[in-house]
This record gives structure tokens, sequence and C-alpha cells, in this order.
């Protein structure tokens, strides 16, 4: 092990709070690594890449592909080192207080500090759990919306009760000749106002939840849907369904190296803590009492993650870096700004 391969963090994840992470630490002059799992950065956005994002503090509402792309170059600012395709399997800490972080393709990387990051882990879609659409899913069963335009002027049935169904359903009924939603519960899980804003545009049935599908081919002609108090049934003609019933996650592999979970999540303290010294959380994989599960959220908890590594590192070190109209880091770059 050289010097020169030990990084000052280690950010495990490419999503927001991995990419904000990264940008931070290099205001605060940390040698940074980035390792994603995935062969791009932005997490779990790209689910949701043609969806138009509106609660990123001070940034006017933009599809999620365009927040990436500008995460992405923030991310970039200070040159961090970046591993695409790489899935820590474990960690372990040296004699020496290093920590190295052991991948299922049979690298080592070594760090003075980590920060999780990894969101979701290796999220897996919800399938609809029906016989006919588990032997040989008809063409327009879909589980995520790419282009929303390729839903215009049909007939889409929705099928969900979080933010994901009641965004996708407000998106497509501005292109869609009708969209029907339908939950099992009566209350969505969603933002109260996009919830008000999907019952003035959309056909909302709750409590209800698909029981067939009638297919024509390979494609879903009618959906037959069931209230789940009083049973009855109704059959709906369709050209398109959407399920959107969320993601199922497996961050087990953390536990196995020592860090407490909670709900399945890593357990940490106000100042981005986990119980082990020298690693930290921040995002959607982490939680405490106080967590904020928004974009907003996930830089708040990088920017806490970072100051604790860089003291972990300097206990004499700043509590956070210098903002950045104050900053001379950022003294060229604004110069080179200001000649564009």
């Amino acid at each position: 092990m050289r010097e020169e391969d030990i990084y000052d963090v280690t950010i495990i994840g490419g999503g927001p709070a991995g990419m904000y992470a990264a940008f931070y630490a290099g205001m605060r002059e940390m040698k940074v690594k980035i390792i994603e799992g995935k062969d791009q950065l932005g997490g779990f956005l790209h689910t949701y890449a043609e969806k138009t994002i509106w609660d990123v503090g001070g940034l006017p509402p933009m599809k999620c592909s365009k927040l990436i792309e500008w995460l992405v170059q923030q991310a970039n600012t200070f040159n961090p080192t970046v591993i695409f395709n790489r899935q820590m399997e474990r960690f372990s800490r040296l004699e020496n207080g290093i920590l190295a972080l052991y991948t299922a393709e049979g690298e080592i990387h070594y760090t003075r500090t980590m920060i999780i990051a990894v969101g979701r882990g290796v999220a897996e879609i919800q399938r609809l759990e029906l016989q006919e659409s588990n032997d040989n899913e008809p063409i327009n069963l879909h589980y995520t919306v790419q282009n929303p335009e390729y839903f215009a002027g049909k007939r889409v049935l929705v099928s969900g009760g979080g933010n994901s169904a009641v965004d996708w359903a407000i998106e497509l009924a501005k292109v869609a000749q009708r969209v029907v939603v339908i939950h099992r519960q009566s209350e969505f899980r969603a933002m109260e106002r996009n919830v008000s804003d999907m019952h003035e545009i959309a056909d909302v049935r709750t409590p209800y939840q698909i029981t067939q599908l009638h297919t024509n081919g390979e494609r879903i002609n009618q959906v037959g849907i069931t209230h789940t108090v009083n049973r009855d049934h109704i059959v709906l003609d369709v050209d398109e369904v959407v399920i959107s019933h969320g993601y199922t996650s497996n961050l087990s592999d953390l536990a196995s190296c020592g860090l407490m979970m909670s709900d399945g999540m890593v357990l940490m303290s106000q100042h981005a803590e986990t119980n082990l010294p020298g690693i930290f959380a921040a995002g959607d994989c982490a939680t405490n009492e106080s967590k904020v599960r928004l974009i907003a959220g996930a830089f708040n908890d990088a920017i806490v993650a970072v100051n604790r590594a860089k003291q972990y590192l300097n206990p004499e070190a700043a509590k956070m870096a210098y903002v950045s109209s104050h900053n001379e880091l950022f003294r060229d770059k604004n110069r080179n700004i200001s000649r564009s």
C-alpha cells in the first residue's frame, strides 16, 4: 500500500448525497474518491430522469435529468477520483487505522475515512404480483416512464400510492387521453399539494388494487380492479399500465461489517457519525430522528458528514468550510466565469 493510494475520504455511492459530498470535501481540500456501483453518477435519480423536480432550494422546476447533469458537473469541480462499476462488499480497519474497502471485483481501496451514501442500495422494483404478469409480461406493462410523450392520447392506468405514482399521474395526465389512478389504501403517501393536483386532473379511485389483467396477444387491453373493502369489481379499458409500487433494497452487507442499522438503514447521529470511528453516512441509506428525505436533506447530510470527517482527520480543523463567496479556492474559478 503506497501513500498515494490512500484517500482522505472515500464516498460509497454517486447519488445526490455522494456527489455533493465530493464537492464539499473538495472545498475542504480533502483527497476524494467516489466508488459507484453503476456506470454513471446520479444514483436513484436516473429512475425518474424525465420527472420534473420542484423542491430543490433556489432552483426553478426542471427535469431530473437536468438536475443530474448539474450535480455531476458540481461533483467534478475539484477533480475527485471516480471509480465506476464497483460494488463494495465489505471493509475492515488495518493495524495502522487505515480502512480497507473490498469490492466484489476483487479490488482493495484504502482510505482514512469513509462516507456511506449508497442511497437505496441495490434497489429492485416491486413487481405486480399477478400470475399473468409474471409468466409473460405484456409489452404495455411499465415499471418506469422513460418518455411521457409515448403515452400521448392513450388511456393509462397508474397503480401506486407513493410520490412516484402521484408524480407520474400528473405528468401523464398532461398528454394522455385519460389517466386512472388506483391505490390499495384510501390515503396517498405523497406530497399533499401533489395529491391535490392529481385529484384535479386524473380519475382517482381508492381503495382499489389490480386483480386481473386481460390481454389481447402481447398487450393488456383491460384491467380488473377490486375494491379492497367491499370487493366491488370493475373492468377498465386501457392502452398502457404503469406500476409504481416502490422498491426494495438490501443493505445487510453493511450490518455484517459492524454498522448499527435501524429499519434496514444505517443508524447515524445528528453529526452523521455511525457507531464506527471514521465512518459516516448521508442520504437515503441513513436515518436518525431528524432525517429529511428530500434531495435537499441529502445535501445537508453530505455537508455534516464531510465536516465531521475533516475533524476526525484533524481535530484542529475548522468546523465547516468557508462559504464559497469568501473561499479562496474559488478565486480563479470566479475569474474564469467573469471572463466567459
